[in-house]
This record gives structure tokens, sequence and C-alpha cells, in this order.
């Protein structure tokens, strides 16, 4: 990397990259709108197979309800905003981007971070479900069983290699098992309700406490604390803006993919809710690590469900694709403007960020044998990660939805090929659900060992970007279009850096 006269700019120092450095660093433009429609449906589709199901058991199938409502409300304003912001920043650095363009180095570094701790957990998270979904099928069909963090390691592996091997492979691989994942939720629905094992009474099955009613067994409280699982079954579709730099048009396909992505969602998710919970009841389905499995096996028996759990399984595989996908790209751009380590950024003779995808899967591995040893299960280690998961979303999407605000003021003449149609409104719509999440998260004790770990982290790598690393930015896309105002930055909707 050849450096120029560094450029200082707010606090921090930049160094302009010649050409080399980007070579080494590139992409390929490999998507159209039908594969960012994969990619989003299939980072969010294991929330229907599991995860989700354990804000019934905090707040009860009503309280869920709400919850999910609320959500819906959340996601339209976020994707209507990140939309517009990706559209005018179509560069691979997503919430990253849009934190820095709007406040600064330190906003950028802070929601880029929030989205790595998302996207890595959330990884981890799709990892251990899958672990446990690819046990039970082998050992009911073939009967041998292998120790979790040995199906950690090879899911991990698989995967690498999956995403490394080219984003044209990637995206085929997306679109198809978004399908099937889909598909295999339809007829699970189709299966409860033909079979004549649904029970609206079996919704309402949780024992109120007193006082309390069956439609709110706990009470109205504890909606806020459903709200973290809710999230499941929307959480990965604002990855995206991630996707910019390898998508063929991303102005018009990212906003267009993100409209049909979520209403996708909502239909899945409304019908995991009902019909899950309803041939399983609220109970059982709240406190089940495989709910979907569990629902099969309530309709056909052990043997024949397990053999539908293969197709099952591939929900989780398309979100583990999908998701970690998500975490490359972000570790990419932030490595590639110099937040992180720059080799982290390098991405080899098939344009993919094999480096960031290594580190990412070392990370999570390790997270969660050190969660799983310390919290003494595999369900407890599984409820950790995912807590931390969302943890990390809540601060990215309100970081955003700020950002969203302050770029329509600060740079009102900027590019924007799309423009939200919920406008500041839906943005903060999002931000104060957001932050009522985050605030659910500081008043349930049952989420203290991921708020002290990501308070660890945090303390951690602002210190080390303090102390190093923002003496040492690159300019980036992301940087560019910052310090320009989006007036005069280099456009990259058509050219495949």
């Amino acid at each position: 990397m050849s450096e120029q006269q560094p450029l200082k700019v707010g606090g921090v120092t930049y160094a302009s990259a010649d050409e080399q450095y980007f070579e080494k660093r590139q992409l390929k433009r490999s998507a159209g709108v039908i594969g960012l429609w994969g990619l989003a449906v299939g980072a969010v589709i294991s929330g229907n197979f599991s995860g989700w199901n354990a804000g019934i058991t905090q707040a009860g199938f009503g309280g869920m309800m709400i919850a999910f409502a609320i959500l819906v409300v959340m996601y339209y304003g976020l994707v209507f905003s990140i939309g517009e912001m990706a559209a005018a920043m179509p560069h691979t650095g997503g919430a990253y981007s849009f934190g820095r363009a709007a406040m600064g180095p330190w906003a950028g570094f802070i929601t880029g971070l929030a989205e790595t701790v998302e996207y890595v957990a959330t990884t981890a998270v799709i990892v251990f479900f899958s672990a446990s979904y690819a046990d039970a099928i082998t050992s009911e069909l073939l009967n041998f069983s292998l120790p979790q963090p040995v199906w950690w390691l090879i899911l991990y592996v698989a995967f690498v290699a999956l995403n490394s091997a080219g984003a044209a492979i990637s995206f085929k691989f997306a679109i198809v098992v978004s399908v099937i994942s889909v598909a295999i939720i339809v007829v699970f629905a189709a299966m409860v309700l033909f079979s004549g094992q649904f029970s609206l009474a079996s919704l309402w099955d949780i024992a109120p406490d007193a006082g309390q009613s069956a439609f709110l067994p706990h009470g109205v409280l504890p909606i806020l604390f459903a709200l973290p699982f809710a999230m499941w079954l929307f959480l990965g579709i604002e990855e995206l803006p991630l996707a910019a730099e390898e998508s063929h048009n991303p102005t018009k396909d990212i906003p267009r993919a993100g409209l049909w992505a979520r209403g996708t969602l909502i239909i899945t998710g409304l019908l995991v809710l009902f019909f899950n919970t309803g041939v399983l009841g609220a109970e059982k389905t709240g406190a089940s690590v495989e709910p979907l499995l569990d629902g099969f096996r309530a309709i056909v028996g052990d043997g024949l469900a397990a053999v539908l759990a293969l197709f099952a399984l591939v929900g989780l595989l398309a979100s583990l694709q999908g998701i970690m996908f998500a975490y490359g790209r972000n570790m990419y751009s932030l490595s590639r403007a110099g937040y992180y380590p720059r080799f982290l950024s390098l991405t080899g003779k098939r344009h993919t960020p094999w480096v960031a995808l290594v580190a990412g899967a070392v990370i999570g591995f390790v997270a969660l044998v050190v969660v799983q040893a310390a919290g003494g299960s595999t369900g407890v280690a599984g409820m950790i990660v995912l807590n931390i998961a969302v943890w990390g979303a809540v601060v990215a999407y309100f970081m955003q939805m700020v950002a969203f605000i302050v770029l329509r003021k600060k740079f009102p003449n900027a590019k924007r090929p799309y423009r939200s149609p919920w406008g500041i409104g839906g943005a903060v719509a999002a931000a104060v659900i957001s932050a009522f999440i985050f605030v659910g998260f500081l008043l349930n004790p049952a989420y203290l060992p991921a708020i002290v770990a990501i308070a660890v982290l945090y303390v951690v790598m602002l210190l080390a970007f303090g102390l190093y690393g923002r003496h040492r930015l690159v300019l980036s896309p992301e940087e560019q279009y910052a310090i320009n105002g989006g007036l005069d930055a280099e456009d990259l909707s058509g050219d495949e850096r």
C-alpha cells in the first residue's frame, strides 16, 4: 500500500490508498433483485424454526402477538430508511457507512461494531440451533450422535467454504434454500390445519399469574421482554445494504428486495406463530429447543418427523449462509477503511472476503464454547448468545435511524435515488422501538450476562480505536462519501471494485 500525505479530519487520520490496495480487495457484482430477496429471506428464515418461541414463555401467546405487531412497525420504518440510505450510498459498509456519514468516525465505528456483534453472534446462534437439529436427525435416522462442539466446527468449516467459493454461488444458494424454507413453513401450516390437531385453546394454555389473564398470563411488562425473541422472525433483513457492491443495480434493487422480503417474512412469521403454537400449545412451544421439529412430531410421529426435519434444517442452513455473508461484508468494509486490521479485507481470486469469514467463524466458535462452559448447558449457551445478537442489532438499528434523520438535514442536496415513503416519521418510530427493546434488556436480569459481555467488548474495542485505529484509516468509498457530503463522491453503482 502506497500512502500519500496523511489527511486529518474529525479527530482521525487518513492515508490515501493506491490502486494495488483496492485490487487486493475487490468484490464482484453477481446479484439481481431475486438474489437479494433470497439473501434477505434466507438470512432471517431460521428464526421461524428456532429462537422466536422463547418469547411465548416470557409474555404468553397474546403478548408475543403484540410484540410481533410492534416489530412489524419497527421493521417497516427500518427497511424503508436503510433502503434510502443504501441507494444514496451504494457501498458495502451498510450501517457503518450510514453512521459514519451522518455523525463522524466514532459513530461509524460504534455502529459498525454493533453490526459485527449482531452478525457474528447471530451466526453462532444459528450454528447452535442447526447443530441441535442435525444431531436430532442423525440420532433418530442413523442412530449416532456427536458432541455439540463437533457439530459447530463442521458447520462453520462447511459454510465458510461455501461463502468463500464466490458471490454468484452464494446468491444462487440463497435463492434455492429460501424458496425451500418458505415452502416448508407453508407445508407445515397446511399439515397442522388439515391434521385436525390445531387447537385455539392451546394458544392460551399457560397458567396466568394471580390477577392476570390467559391473553397476557404474566402481565404487560413481559411484552418488552418478548420483543428480543420476536425480533428473531425479522432479524437479518437489514443486511441488504452490505450487498451493495455485489448487486448489479443497488440503487433500485436493494429497496425493492427489502420490500418483497419484508412481506414474505410477515407471512411466514404469522404462520409459525399460529400453527406451531396451536399444535404444541403455548407452554410446550415456549420451552422447546426445536419447535418446528416438535410440531412435525406432534402431527406424524417421531420417525417421519425426522425425515421432515431434514427439510426444516434447510431453513437454518439458509440463514447460516446469509448471516455469514453479512458478517463477512461488514468486517470487510470496516477493515478496508482501517477500523479493523486491514488484512481482514483481503478477497483473493474469487473476490470474496475469505479472511473476514474465517475470523468471524473463529470468534463465533470460541464464543459458543466459552459461553457453554460458563453457562453449564448448551441451552443456556444458545440463549446468552442469542441475546448478544439481538442487543447488537438494536444498537445498530437505533444508530442507523438517528443517521437517517441527521443525513436528511445534514446532506439535503445529496443524491437520493430512492426515498423512504415513511420519511423521518418512520425512522423515529423504528428508533423509539429499538430504544424500548434496549431498555428491556437492562430491566431483565436474565439478559445480564449478554450485557456484561458486550460492555467489556465495547470498552476494549473503543480503547483500541482511540489509541491506535483512528490514526490509520483509509479513504475507502464509505469514507470518501462522508467527507464529500454525498455530492461528488465516486459512484460505485456500476464499478466492480
